[in-house]
């Protein structure tokens, strides 16, 4: 198990596309859960469908960690 661990190191230390990849993954993870909280933050909705306004950005926002992690696996 040791050497199994060793060598996912010494490939990731010495590959410049699987550095890039974890690199990007993290970073797209990052900035689309930022996008998110940013776009859903100010969310309201007016007249009779206020009530739904909790329940809508609780969808959105979870629809945004799924992408979000999916990006990062992806990568």
């Amino acid at each position: 198990m040791k050497e199994y661990f060793t060598e996912i190191l010494i490939i990731i230390a010495y590959s410049g596309r699987t550095q890039a990849a974890i690199i990007l993954g993290a970073i797209g993870f990052v900035v689309i859960s930022l996008v998110g909280d940013y776009y859903l933050a100010n969310f309201q909705l007016s007249g009779q469908m206020s009530g739904l306004t909790d329940i809508i950005k609780e969808k959105f926002a979870h629809r945004y960690d799924k992408v979000a992690c999916g990006v990062l696996f992806s990568f």
